[in-house]
């Protein structure tokens, strides 16, 4: 069976604690984009084989989606094995949380093929041991995330938004990312309320006033590119820009298809994984 597994983008990301462990306490907005990779899974005798289609994918146990089968068949005792083929679209280490959706769909797709027994809240849990943005992946759309990324609430629609995406040619870590963020020194937290009221409204200028990631101030100090290619896609349109996740790659919503063309083709000159996208509902 092929599943899509689309790719995510932040509205806001805030840093609100921090757990014993290390983990920070995050409130943050995701919204589901229309860009997406292919997992094509079918049964196998025995083992787990995952094929992709860029050659830099580790196609082993370092592998989101290796991970994801390998806690499937452990979890719910499965004595096949499984063929797992990554059509990947969605760019590396950029703050889209592409290897989490492909779990997340790992995961849905073993228990069709497998029969297994088990809602959608089990395979959440299962998937939340694995990566912090894997449970928002099975209920996507427009939601309200809190915890470490677990609690989820859906809101109303945010979709048909227009989108360009930039990712910078370089990857981020997001544990060295979080692991670099002092919260004591982020004088500036999203105003969430506000965002909320504006989604609610599906008021996008009002949504573009009020995002904001505290991610940005670790990341960008890293990498002044990120600053410039914001400031870039203003001028070239955007109502705002910003960075999604803990990054590098940069959004902009835009109000106008024509503009959105423009900015895309202004940075394809110098950007490989330059992409026009909207918003999605679930």
């Amino acid at each position: 069976m092929v599943i899509k597994a689309y790719g995510k983008i932040n509205i806001s990301l805030d840093a609100v604690d921090k757990r014993e462990d290390g983990y920070h306490l995050l409130k943050m907005i995701m919204q589901q984009i229309e860009l997406y990779d292919e997992i094509d899974i079918t049964k196998a005798d025995e083992g787990i084989t995952i094929t992709c289609n860029k050659y830099f994918i580790p196609t082993d146990n370092k592998n989101l989606a290796y991970k994801a089968a390998e806690l499937f068949m452990k979890t719910y005792n499965i004595n096949e094995g499984v063929k797992i083929h990554i059509e990947k679209n969605i760019p590396v280490a950029a703050g889209l949380a592409g290897g989490s959706t492909d779990a997340a769909a790992v995961l849905k797709g073993m228990r069709n093929i497998f029969k297994v027994k088990a809602s959608d809240e089990e395979l959440m849990k299962l998937g939340e041991t694995l990566g912090a943005d894997i449970p928002y992946c099975f209920v996507g759309g427009t939601a309200l995330c809190e915890g470490i990324g677990e609690i989820i609430t859906p809101l109303r629609p945010f979709d048909n938004k227009i989108l360009v995406l930039v990712k910078p040619n370089f990857g981020v870590s997001t544990k060295t990312v979080y692991k670099n963020l002092d919260i004591s020194k982020i004088r500036k937290h999203v105003k969430t309320d506000r965002l909320l009221e504006a989604i609610e409204k599906d008021d996008l200028k009002s949504v573009c006033y009020h995002m904001k990631n505290v991610l940005e101030n670790v990341t960008i100090i890293k990498h002044k590119s990120i600053k410039n290619i914001k400031k870039n896609m203003v001028e070239m349109g955007a109502i705002n820009s910003m960075m999604s996740g803990s990054g590098p790659t940069v959004f902009g919503f835009f109000d106008d298809i024509l503009k959105a063309q423009r900015c895309y083709e202004y940075f394809k000159k110098d950007y490989q994984e330059v992409f026009i996208t909207r918003t999605i509902k679930k």
